[in-house]
């Protein structure tokens, strides 16, 4: 691999396989004199394959033992230093990169994220679960060691544009915006019986499976909640969230003085990514990309609602982890991970899945346990904790 230019940004992309990594590797083969891909990891063995003879990494990590055989078979001699598991996630998170992408989904992203923080790398972060199970650790590690947090999510990187040159000071509160998902419209009857298809069927998105279920339930909502009040260092009843069915404001914020400033565009993740990749700059992506641009007169109305809490009640839930304790939030994103991959699975049905978060919350809570975050084993115990709560309920068939 050629070296990098002092121009060059050097990356590593966590989740270069899913659906964000994809994205950020069109983003950065759209722009090669701007950034140079020095690390990857990935699930899926072929086209983490591709990515290797088209960016030419120094260093790849996979699932396993296994997958590592696969894809040197595959690559042959063009083969990078080939890492896996736990460890193969924490080497490319380390490796040497300007800024490292967070991009995968689940509570496996912690680990690696924390360790690039440790390392001193900026993190451009859209796995939400990093700041929602373990946010004071994380705030605290990444304050101490001058790294930048930049959003990837759209909604977070709505506020992050919306506050760029505000005293935050000034800010009154942020509300981010919902797309209500497929249900928006369903009576809670109808949503009872849906169907994994159905809840897979998001209106406005292409996202993964484990993300739309979450926006059609509103988790992703809740989480993105408890991930803004981290990020933005605001307290939780100054965040609020409204529906916007056409997701074109992507979310707003709300200034003292009765101001409001709001990010705008066609529902696109290249924006957000290209946003914190190349920060503090903006990449021309009308020039080199060709995305589909806004136009407000064919748009013509943007509506706006409150969330139902009766028939969306995931969202109610991640304020009341907020309200409990530090560690509460990693205890409901345990307790939902499990959850939607049963309703995935078909072994519950959709209201389940919320029923299950609720019961597993209820618990953490009747243990009165204190819930101080001091480090990374505090959030790993607590999600262990909730798994197994979560996977005794559901076979005991309670979720149903």
């Amino acid at each position: 691999m050629k070296p990098a230019s002092a121009s060059l940004k050097r990356l590593a992309v966590l989740g270069a396989t899913g659906s964000v990594g994809e994205q950020a590797l069109a983003v950065a083969a759209a722009f090669p004199e701007r950034f140079c891909v020095t690390a990857l990891s990935g699930r899926r063995v072929a086209r983490l394959a591709d990515a290797v003879r088209r960016f030419r990494p120094e260093l790849v990590s996979v699932a396993d033992a296994d997958a590592a055989r696969e894809l040197r078979g595959v690559l042959g001699s063009d083969a990078p230093e080939i890492a896996w598991g736990e460890a193969g996630l924490e080497a490319v998170a380390t490796h040497g990169a300007d800024l490292v992408l967070a991009a995968l989904v689940g509570a496996v992203g912690l680990a690696p994220t924390l360790a690039a923080v440790r390392a001193g790398r900026d993190v451009a972060l859209a796995n939400k679960e990093v700041l929602v199970m373990a946010g004071a650790l994380v705030l605290r590690e990444a304050r101490a060691r001058g790294v930048r947090l930049l959003p990837v999510d759209s909604e977070h990187s709505a506020i992050f544009q919306a506050l760029a040159g505000q005293r935050r000071e000034d800010l009154q509160r942020i509300v981010l915006t919902a797309s209500g998902g497929p249900f928006r419209t369903w009576s809670a009857e109808r949503i009872a019986a849906a169907s994994v298809e159905q809840a897979l069927a998001h209106p406005n998105w292409a996202m993964g499976p484990k993300i739309t279920i979450d926006s059609a339930t509103l988790m992703n909502k809740g989480l993105e909640v408890i991930e803004a009040r981290w990020l933005f260092d605001v307290a939780p009843e100054r965040v609020d969230v409204v529906v916007h069915p056409q997701s074109v404001v992507h979310s707003m914020v709300e200034m003292r003085d009765g101001s409001w400033l709001a990010q705008l565009g066609v529902p696109d993740m290249r924006v957000p990514i290209a946003v914190a990749l190349a920060h503090p700059e903006r990449l021309p992506l009308l020039d080199e990309m060709k995305p589909e641009r806004l136009d407000l007169a064919q748009v013509a109305r943007l509506d706006f609602e409150a969330p139902d809490l009766a028939r969306f009640p995931c969202l109610g839930l991640a304020y009341a982890a907020l309200a409990s304790d530090e560690i509460a939030p990693a205890v409901l994103n345990a307790a939902n991970e499990e959850a939607v991959a049963a309703f995935l699975a078909g072994r519950i049905p959709f209201p389940a899945i919320a029923d299950t978060n609720a019961a597993v919350l209820d618990a953490h809570r009747a243990r009165a346990s204190g819930g101080a975050l001091r480090d990374l084993r505090d959030v790993l115990e607590a999600d262990a904790w909730a798994r197994a709560r979560a996977g005794e309920r559901l076979a005991a068939g309670r979720a149903a």
